[in-house]
């Protein structure tokens, strides 16, 4: 098992960078593949970034492309997302999630109903 705890969430203006943090503690972090979603109010939860248990191979939701990017350091058992240029749609709760995956390497993950693991969320608004 194990355990995902988000941080760097806050508020920030249209144009503004945010660094999400998701940190690992349990079993081996190297072992899952990891993702980012958002849920904002009203709407259902959406994919927004996957990463390979390696780092090598990651993928994004068309809206994020660009502006997010998604990272690991398995010697630190975290994951990031840094998030650039914000705008007010990208305003949501964003959870990270862990999926086992088998060993090779290069498996992203983006089907939420594949992730076994989930942490509590952390709030991102961004003002126009």
């Amino acid at each position: 098992q194990v355990q995902l705890v988000e941080s760097g969430g806050g508020s920030v203006q249209a144009g503004g960078s945010l660094r999400l943090s998701c940190a690992a503690s349990g079993r081996t972090f190297s072992t899952y593949a990891m993702g980012w979603f958002r849920q904002a109010p009203g709407k259902e939860r959406e994919f927004v970034a996957a990463i390979s248990r390696n780092g090598g191979s990651t993928n994004y939701v068309d809206s994020v492309k660009g502006r997010f990017t998604i990272s690991r350091d398995n010697a630190k058992n975290t994951m990031y997302l840094q998030m650039n240029s914000l705008k007010p749609e990208d305003t949501a709760v964003y959870y990270c999630a862990a999926a086992l995956v088998p060993a090779l390497q290069s498996i992203v993950v983006v089907a939420s109903a594949r992730y076994n693991y989930w942490g509590q969320g952390t709030q991102v608004t961004v003002s126009s």
